[in-house]
Protein backbone atom coordinates (compact mmCIF):
# COMPACT_ATOMS: atom_id res chain seq x y z
CA UNK A 1 0.00 0.00 0.00
CA UNK A 2 2.79 2.41 0.95
CA UNK A 3 4.69 1.62 -2.25
CA UNK A 4 1.59 2.34 -4.31
CA UNK A 5 1.14 5.70 -2.62
CA UNK A 6 4.79 6.66 -3.10
CA UNK A 7 5.13 5.47 -6.68
CA UNK A 8 3.59 8.57 -8.37
CA UNK A 9 5.93 10.97 -6.55
CA UNK A 10 8.95 8.73 -7.14
CA UNK A 11 8.11 8.49 -10.82
CA UNK A 12 7.77 12.26 -11.02
CA UNK A 13 11.18 12.71 -9.37
CA UNK A 14 12.78 10.25 -11.77
CA UNK A 15 11.30 11.97 -14.81
CA UNK A 16 11.88 15.59 -13.79
CA UNK A 17 15.15 15.31 -11.84
CA UNK A 18 17.04 12.09 -12.37
CA UNK A 19 16.34 11.97 -16.12
CA UNK A 20 17.86 15.38 -16.97
CA UNK A 21 20.80 14.71 -14.65
CA UNK A 22 21.58 11.42 -16.34
CA UNK A 23 21.31 13.07 -19.74
CA UNK A 24 23.59 15.90 -18.64
CA UNK A 25 26.07 13.37 -17.25
CA UNK A 26 26.09 11.56 -20.58
CA UNK A 27 26.74 14.84 -22.39
CA UNK A 28 29.73 15.56 -20.12
CA UNK A 29 31.46 12.43 -21.45
CA UNK A 30 31.06 13.42 -25.10
CA UNK A 31 33.55 15.26 -27.27
CA UNK A 32 33.05 18.75 -28.62
CA UNK A 33 33.88 19.31 -32.28
CA UNK A 34 33.30 22.82 -33.67
CA UNK A 35 30.69 22.70 -36.39
CA UNK A 36 29.37 19.30 -35.29
CA UNK A 37 27.89 20.29 -31.90
CA UNK A 38 29.20 17.18 -30.10
CA UNK A 39 30.41 13.70 -30.92
CA UNK A 40 29.30 10.68 -28.91
CA UNK A 41 32.05 9.17 -26.81
CA UNK A 42 33.20 8.15 -23.37
CA UNK A 43 35.99 10.49 -22.37
CA UNK A 44 37.02 12.46 -19.31
CA UNK A 45 38.70 15.16 -21.41
CA UNK A 46 36.15 17.78 -20.38
CA UNK A 47 36.87 17.25 -16.69
CA UNK A 48 40.61 17.10 -17.31
CA UNK A 49 40.37 20.35 -19.25
CA UNK A 50 38.74 22.05 -16.31
CA UNK A 51 41.33 20.99 -13.74
CA UNK A 52 44.27 21.60 -16.09
CA UNK A 53 43.16 25.09 -17.13
CA UNK A 54 44.28 27.78 -14.63
CA UNK A 55 41.44 30.07 -15.73
CA UNK A 56 38.67 27.66 -14.75
CA UNK A 57 40.49 26.64 -11.58
CA UNK A 58 40.60 30.30 -10.61
CA UNK A 59 36.87 30.59 -11.36
CA UNK A 60 36.17 27.67 -9.02
CA UNK A 61 38.42 29.05 -6.28
CA UNK A 62 36.84 32.50 -6.67
CA UNK A 63 33.36 31.00 -6.45
CA UNK A 64 34.20 29.06 -3.30
CA UNK A 65 35.88 32.11 -1.74
CA UNK A 66 32.94 34.42 -2.42
CA UNK A 67 30.51 31.76 -1.19
CA UNK A 68 32.39 31.17 2.07
CA UNK A 69 32.82 34.90 2.75
CA UNK A 70 29.21 35.79 1.91
CA UNK A 71 27.94 32.93 4.09
CA UNK A 72 30.06 34.09 7.02
CA UNK A 73 28.77 37.65 6.60
CA UNK A 74 25.17 36.44 6.43
CA UNK A 75 25.67 34.46 9.64
CA UNK A 76 27.26 37.42 11.43
CA UNK A 77 24.54 39.83 10.30
CA UNK A 78 21.65 37.41 10.73
CA UNK A 79 22.04 36.30 14.35
CA UNK A 80 21.00 39.59 16.02
CA UNK A 81 17.81 40.25 13.99
CA UNK A 82 16.84 36.56 14.14
CA UNK A 83 17.19 36.57 17.94
CA UNK A 84 15.23 39.80 18.28
CA UNK A 85 12.38 38.56 16.08
CA UNK A 86 12.25 35.23 17.95
CA UNK A 87 12.02 36.93 21.34
CA UNK A 88 9.52 39.67 20.44
CA UNK A 89 6.47 39.26 22.64
CA UNK A 90 3.98 41.12 20.46
CA UNK A 91 2.57 38.79 17.75
CA UNK A 92 1.68 41.78 15.58
CA UNK A 93 5.21 43.21 15.73
CA UNK A 94 6.72 39.76 15.06
CA UNK A 95 4.52 39.33 11.98
CA UNK A 96 5.49 42.79 10.75
CA UNK A 97 9.21 42.08 11.18
CA UNK A 98 8.90 38.74 9.38
CA UNK A 99 7.12 40.46 6.49
CA UNK A 100 9.95 43.01 6.29
CA UNK A 101 12.50 40.17 6.14
CA UNK A 102 10.56 38.12 3.59
CA UNK A 103 9.54 41.07 1.40
CA UNK A 104 12.80 41.14 -0.65
CA UNK A 105 12.25 37.47 -1.54
CA UNK A 106 9.03 38.40 -3.34
CA UNK A 107 11.07 40.24 -5.97
CA UNK A 108 13.06 38.44 -8.62
CA UNK A 109 16.84 38.26 -8.46
CA UNK A 110 17.18 40.36 -11.59
CA UNK A 111 15.07 43.16 -10.08
CA UNK A 112 17.17 43.29 -6.92
CA UNK A 113 20.40 43.17 -8.90
CA UNK A 114 19.16 46.03 -11.09
CA UNK A 115 18.64 48.06 -7.92
CA UNK A 116 22.23 47.44 -6.86
CA UNK A 117 23.41 48.49 -10.31
CA UNK A 118 21.58 51.80 -9.86
CA UNK A 119 23.16 52.25 -6.44
CA UNK A 120 26.74 51.23 -7.28
CA UNK A 121 27.14 52.50 -10.86
CA UNK A 122 29.63 55.22 -11.82
CA UNK A 123 26.72 57.64 -11.93
CA UNK A 124 24.74 55.80 -9.28
CA UNK A 125 23.35 57.04 -6.00
CA UNK A 126 26.37 56.06 -3.87
CA UNK A 127 28.90 57.87 -6.10
CA UNK A 128 26.60 60.87 -6.49
CA UNK A 129 26.27 61.13 -2.70
CA UNK A 130 30.02 60.80 -2.15
CA UNK A 131 30.74 63.53 -4.69
CA UNK A 132 28.03 65.76 -3.25
CA UNK A 133 29.58 65.46 0.21
CA UNK A 134 33.04 66.18 -1.23
CA UNK A 135 34.48 62.84 -0.15
CA UNK A 136 35.65 62.02 -3.67
CA UNK A 137 36.22 63.96 -6.87
CA UNK A 138 35.90 61.11 -9.36
CA UNK A 139 33.44 58.20 -9.25
CA UNK A 140 34.68 55.16 -7.37
CA UNK A 141 34.81 51.83 -9.17
CA UNK A 142 32.14 50.00 -7.20
CA UNK A 143 30.33 48.09 -9.93
CA UNK A 144 31.85 45.09 -11.74
CA UNK A 145 34.08 44.21 -8.78
CA UNK A 146 34.25 41.40 -6.26
CA UNK A 147 33.00 43.75 -3.55
CA UNK A 148 29.85 44.49 -5.54
CA UNK A 149 29.20 40.78 -6.13
CA UNK A 150 29.71 40.08 -2.43
CA UNK A 151 27.25 42.83 -1.45
CA UNK A 152 24.68 41.56 -3.96
CA UNK A 153 24.93 37.93 -2.85
CA UNK A 154 24.69 38.86 0.84
CA UNK A 155 21.58 40.96 0.18
CA UNK A 156 19.96 37.99 -1.60
CA UNK A 157 20.88 35.32 0.97
CA UNK A 158 20.53 37.23 4.25
CA UNK A 159 16.73 36.76 4.52
CA UNK A 160 17.16 32.99 4.25
CA UNK A 161 19.67 33.03 7.10
CA UNK A 162 17.46 35.21 9.32
CA UNK A 163 14.37 33.08 8.76
CA UNK A 164 16.26 29.84 9.43
CA UNK A 165 17.87 31.10 12.63
CA UNK A 166 14.66 32.73 13.87
CA UNK A 167 12.65 29.52 13.60
CA UNK A 168 15.28 27.59 15.60
CA UNK A 169 15.78 30.25 18.30
CA UNK A 170 12.03 30.44 18.78
CA UNK A 171 11.99 26.75 19.73
CA UNK A 172 14.60 27.27 22.49
CA UNK A 173 12.97 27.47 25.91
CA UNK A 174 13.31 30.95 27.38
CA UNK A 175 13.63 29.70 31.02
CA UNK A 176 17.03 28.26 30.05
CA UNK A 177 18.30 31.77 29.35
CA UNK A 178 16.66 33.12 32.48
CA UNK A 179 18.36 30.43 34.54
CA UNK A 180 21.75 31.45 33.19
CA UNK A 181 21.09 35.11 33.93
CA UNK A 182 19.84 34.31 37.47
CA UNK A 183 23.07 32.40 38.12
CA UNK A 184 25.08 35.54 37.39
CA UNK A 185 26.07 35.06 33.75
CA UNK A 186 26.09 38.11 31.50
CA UNK A 187 23.70 38.21 28.50
CA UNK A 188 26.63 37.63 26.13
CA UNK A 189 27.91 34.66 28.12
CA UNK A 190 24.40 33.25 28.39
CA UNK A 191 24.00 33.46 24.63
CA UNK A 192 27.42 31.92 23.96
CA UNK A 193 27.08 29.00 26.37
CA UNK A 194 23.35 28.26 26.26
CA UNK A 195 21.58 29.72 23.22
CA UNK A 196 24.25 29.28 20.57
CA UNK A 197 24.88 25.54 21.19
CA UNK A 198 21.12 24.92 21.10
CA UNK A 199 20.69 26.85 17.85
CA UNK A 200 23.51 24.97 16.12
CA UNK A 201 21.00 23.12 13.92
CA UNK A 202 19.80 26.46 12.57
CA UNK A 203 23.35 27.75 12.13
CA UNK A 204 24.35 24.70 10.12
CA UNK A 205 21.16 24.68 8.06
CA UNK A 206 21.43 28.41 7.35
CA UNK A 207 25.09 28.28 6.37
CA UNK A 208 24.54 25.26 4.13
CA UNK A 209 21.59 26.95 2.42
CA UNK A 210 23.42 30.25 1.91
CA UNK A 211 26.58 28.52 0.70
CA UNK A 212 24.68 26.45 -1.87
CA UNK A 213 22.79 29.53 -3.09
CA UNK A 214 26.07 31.45 -3.38
CA UNK A 215 27.83 28.66 -5.25
CA UNK A 216 25.00 28.54 -7.78
CA UNK A 217 24.38 32.31 -8.01
CA UNK A 218 23.87 33.40 -11.60
CA UNK A 219 22.15 36.79 -11.99
CA UNK A 220 24.20 38.59 -9.33
CA UNK A 221 27.73 37.76 -10.60
CA UNK A 222 26.62 38.10 -14.23
CA UNK A 223 25.08 41.58 -13.92
CA UNK A 224 27.09 43.06 -11.05
CA UNK A 225 30.40 41.27 -11.62
CA UNK A 226 30.41 41.72 -15.37
CA UNK A 227 32.82 39.91 -17.71
CA UNK A 228 35.83 40.62 -15.51
CA UNK A 229 34.53 38.73 -12.47
CA UNK A 230 33.57 35.21 -13.48
CA UNK A 231 31.89 32.64 -11.27
CA UNK A 232 30.86 29.05 -11.95
CA UNK A 233 27.17 29.43 -12.81
CA UNK A 234 27.72 32.13 -15.49
CA UNK A 235 30.60 30.03 -16.84
CA UNK A 236 28.24 27.06 -17.28
CA UNK A 237 25.70 29.23 -19.07
CA UNK A 238 28.36 30.74 -21.32
CA UNK A 239 29.69 27.35 -22.42
CA UNK A 240 26.23 25.95 -23.19
CA UNK A 241 24.57 28.95 -24.83
CA UNK A 242 27.35 31.08 -26.33
CA UNK A 243 30.17 28.63 -27.03
CA UNK A 244 27.62 25.87 -27.78
CA UNK A 245 29.99 23.49 -25.99
CA UNK A 246 27.48 21.26 -24.23
CA UNK A 247 29.99 18.58 -23.11
CA UNK A 248 32.24 21.05 -21.31
CA UNK A 249 29.27 22.99 -19.91
CA UNK A 250 27.82 19.73 -18.58
CA UNK A 251 31.16 18.93 -16.95
CA UNK A 252 31.18 22.34 -15.25
CA UNK A 253 27.63 21.74 -14.01
CA UNK A 254 28.57 18.36 -12.55
CA UNK A 255 31.53 19.88 -10.72
CA UNK A 256 29.11 22.33 -9.11
CA UNK A 257 26.72 19.51 -8.20
CA UNK A 258 29.59 17.50 -6.72
CA UNK A 259 30.41 20.41 -4.41
CA UNK A 260 26.74 20.57 -3.40
CA UNK A 261 26.69 16.83 -2.64
CA UNK A 262 29.85 17.00 -0.54
CA UNK A 263 28.43 19.95 1.39
CA UNK A 264 25.18 18.08 2.02
CA UNK A 265 27.07 15.08 3.40
CA UNK A 266 29.17 17.37 5.59
CA UNK A 267 26.08 19.13 6.93
CA UNK A 268 24.48 15.76 7.77
CA UNK A 269 27.56 14.81 9.76
CA UNK A 270 27.56 18.12 11.60
CA UNK A 271 23.85 17.90 12.36
CA UNK A 272 24.44 14.50 13.96
CA UNK A 273 27.37 15.76 15.99
CA UNK A 274 25.92 19.07 17.23
CA UNK A 275 22.47 17.89 18.25
CA UNK A 276 20.50 19.86 20.85
CA UNK A 277 20.61 16.90 23.23
CA UNK A 278 24.41 16.90 23.15
CA UNK A 279 24.48 20.65 23.62
CA UNK A 280 22.24 20.36 26.67
CA UNK A 281 24.47 17.60 28.07
CA UNK A 282 27.53 19.76 27.56
CA UNK A 283 25.89 22.51 29.61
Amino acid sequence: MAAALLSPSLLLILVLLAGPLLLLGRYSLNQFVPGQFMVDGLTLDNFLRFFSDPYYRDVLVRTIGISVLSTAICLALGIAPAYYIARVESPRLKSLLLIVVVLPLLMGNAVRVAGWMVLLGDRGIVNALLQFLGLTEVPLELLYTGRAVLIGIVSVNLPFMIITLQSVIESISRPLEEAGLNLGASPLRTFRHIVFPLMMHGVIAGTVLCFILSMNAYATPLLIGGPRFQMMAPAVYEQITRANNWPFGAALAFILMAATLLLTLLSSWLLGRYSPQKAETAQ
